[in-house]
């Protein structure tokens, strides 16, 4: 339970004082009960479907400019801790602006819980609001698309709403806005940390068989994780890497991050470097913002969606393998697979609106996926693409020594 919530019990009979309001760029003002950080964020309201994993999503970098709403009705029920963060700086935000739950927050109850989520929330800066009809909002998105928000905390129930609309009203939203500079690393590091095991924690790389230079757009932690954990040795650079500083690393592999905003906008200084890559037949591997910035890379287009993919039981359809994979997502924007050129094959579709969720290149060792293959919904539907991009490697090195 929220704090502000202990406050209103002690009033007795007297009517909850509603101390957070979500206020949508069309003036709509929903009432709720405040937790997290105290202050106001805008952003794009968003919805989230899964189960489990409330402290990922709101650490994923991806989500950065966003409002998520968690559908499922108990979030907080297990706590948080310092093993499950998802951005490269455990004390860094990963410029969510706020999420929406419905259910006040629970005591945790599990035995890997450090800390409370309002108190986790109020230490990351994520503003939080509870008590609303979350079904009522993710009804709205899906059939008006996710509209510009504010959402507010404020201890003494008092908002200015007028100038809360206003300012609702007047962000110009995802579309055009590159938010990759907010999320990326400011300088150069390895990474060799391997996956979690209950009976050891998270391990190291210690023989590594392959160098891959990952452009960080706003990975996630278990991404570098899986990479290492198939062997890599990896190298994180800042999104605004040239390709000559890239190809000074003498990388076996390149991997292109996921990351929040719109690909069209971070691709006008981060295409160039990843063409040239492709160009000269580099194994590259996309995963969210890094695939559709690879469509871009070859002539492709990407367009805005109307309700995004944000959750953890989304269907896709594997054409290489002709298996359905069900997978984690998290994306506002899609490839356009009509403007797919002809040497890039679609790997993967969606089974829920059919859009596009992979494509491989007929001529250069390159591949990418639009969903999070490191998220484990499956749980392991999709770790094979990590063991996918190692064989290229392979493949690509062998054919070199060869020659």
């Amino acid at each position: 339970m929220t704090q502000d919530q202990d406050q209103q019990e002690t009033r007795g009979w007297a009517a909850p004082v509603t101390t957070a309001v979500l206020v949508l760029a069309d003036g709509t003002v929903i009432e709720g009960f405040g937790l997290g950080a105290i202050g106001e964020a805008v952003g794009e309201v968003c919805f989230n479907t899964a189960m489990t994993g409330y402290e990922e999503i709101l650490t994923d970098p991806s989500y950065a400019g966003q409002i998520v709403t968690f559908t499922f009705p108990h979030i907080g029920n297990v706590g948080t801790n310092e093993e499950d963060i998802e951005t490269i700086s455990l004390a860094a935000s990963s410029g969510v602006r706020g999420t929406v739950v419905h259910a006040p927050i629970t005591d945790p109850s599990n035995y890997r819980a450090t800390r409370h989520l309002d108190q986790w929330l109020k230490s990351r800066g994520i503003i939080g609001l509870s008590g609303i009809d979350t079904r009522a909002l993710t009804i709205r998105i899906r059939e008006q698309g996710m509209p510009n928000a504010v959402i507010a905390h404020s201890p003494d129930g008092i908002f200015d709403l007028p100038a809360l609309k206003a300012k609702a009203a007047q962000w110009p939203g995802l579309e055009g806005m590159d938010l990759v500079p907010m999320v990326t690393t400011a300088q150069r590091f390895t990474w060799d940390e391997t996956v979690w095991d209950n009976a050891r924690g998270y391990g190291r790389q210690t023989d590594p068989k392959f160098h891959v230079v990952a452009i960080d757009y706003g990975v996630k932690r278990n991404i570098l994780r899986l990479l290492a954990d198939a062997g890599c040795a990896v190298t994180v650079v800042p999104a605004t890497t040239s390709a000559a500083e890239i190809l000074a690393l003498a990388p076996d592999g390149v991997f292109l991050s996921n990351g929040p905003g719109d690909p069209a906008a971070t691709g006008a200084y981060a295409v160039p470097v990843i063409k040239d890559l492709i160009d000269r037949k580099i194994p590259t591997f996309g995963i969210c913002l890094g695939h559709q910035m690879l469509a871009l890379a070859i002539g492709a287009k990407t367009i805005k969606m109307h309700q995004g993919h944000h959750g953890a039981n989304h269907p896709v359809m594997d054409f290489t393998t002709d298996k359905v994979e069900i997978v984690s997502m998290n994306h506002g924007f899609a490839v356009d697979r009509d403007t797919l050129p002809k040497f890039a094959r679609e790997t993967h579709r969606s089974l829920f609106d059919g859009s596009n969720c992979g494509i491989a290149l007929e001529d250069r060792p390159v591949f990418s996926v639009q969903h999070h293959p490191e998220a484990s919904p499956g749980p392991r539907d999709s770790h094979y693409l990590f063991r996918r991009f190692v064989e290229m490697m392979e493949s690509v090195k062998q054919a070199k020594t060869v020659g």
